[in-house]
């Protein structure tokens, strides 16, 4: 379904099934992430020892595509947790161990499955339960970044770190507003700290909130005065057709901001269509025991910023 969505001819590697070739859900994530991460360094001509510290996250009970993944590489590793923002927090982590002088390469990455989610999360899809049309869509893929203290076209020029927000949403089938909240505090958090605006970027892009998300938010911004013009979007849209597949409300998944990031943004930066991008990646924090004892989501969205630097 990806291959088939907006991104499909802009991804490196596409598999045919959901199982990916592997015998479970979970193994066919493990060669999501491991495909993803041998492109990765193959585009950087490096080896897996060249990278001094990994940080990666997934969806699964203890991380368990992320564990299961670097057992393998005997690499220095940060396993972090942070739901659907992994991807922003996982850069961010990288752009400090780096600033710091603790590494001078390090990798963030970031898997999900949909399989895999749901059936930790609400149903296994095999039980075909019938979803709200506000249930968002968990990406199936993986994506990598390598960060270096050499020059490119693009740097990481700055990280938000966001705080946990929770409006007392308790419905894990409408995620996306329960995630909004979080954004939006995250961003405005941004721009106070940073002195800038909507002005100061060619595009402010959030993780996964997909429609209905994206809608909250952009109520958010309004209700403060505040014109988003075009430039909010929101990756839980760009990697499926919402017009023609049958995703529900849009995207979701530590995947989702991901590889929308890698296939859609970093295109445009380096062809020079972009020079500033905040990227918001979200997370819905919920624990699915405590959902069912009728607690609500708490939720959290880290940003950081790209900017192309020869422009």
């Amino acid at each position: 379904m990806e291959k088939q969505g907006l991104l499909g001819g802009q991804l490196d590697v596409v598999f045919d099934e959901i199982y990916c070739g592997e015998k479970t859900y979970e193994m066919a994530e493990r060669r999501l992430l491991s495909a993803a991460v041998d492109v990765m360094l193959k585009k950087g001509n490096l080896k897996a020892s060249d990278v001094d510290c990994y940080v990666g996250s997934d969806l699964i009970n203890q991380l368990g595509t992320a564990h299961y993944f670097m057992k393998h590489m005997e690499q220095s590793f940060f396993g972090v947790y942070a739901a659907c923002s992994a991807s922003t927090v996982s850069s961010a982590l990288c752009g400090i161990l780096i600033e710091g002088g603790f590494a001078q390469k390090a990798c963030a990455f970031a898997s999900s499955h949909n399989a895999t989610a749901e059936r930790q999360f609400r149903y296994p899809n095999e039980y075909g339960i019938q979803k709200p049309d506000t249930t968002t869509f968990t990406v199936t893929g993986a994506g990598a970044i390598c960060f270096s203290n050499q020059k490119s076209k693009i740097r990481l020029a700055s990280a938000t770190i966001g705080k946990v927000i929770d409006f007392g949403f308790k419905n894990v089938n409408d995620m996306g507003s329960a995630m909004a909240p979080a954004a939006f505090d995250t961003i405005m958090t941004h721009f106070k700290n940073t002195d800038t605006s909507f002005d100061d970027y060619d595009l402010v892009i959030t993780g996964d909130l997909s429609k209905v998300g994206h809608s909250v938010l952009f109520d958010l911004f309004r209700s403060k005065g505040i014109e988003t013009d075009a430039k909010l979007s929101d990756c839980g849209l760009l990697v499926y057709n919402l017009n023609e597949q049958p995703v529900f409300s849009g995207g979701s998944g530590c995947a989702c901001s991901m590889i929308a990031t890698i296939a859609s943004i970093f295109p445009k930066m380096i062809k020079g269509e972009f020079k500033r991008v905040l990227v918001a990646a979200t997370g819905a924090l919920l624990s699915p025991v405590m959902v069912q004892q009728k607690d609500s989501i708490p939720c959290i969205s880290h940003c950081v910023v790209y900017e192309r630097t020869d422009l």
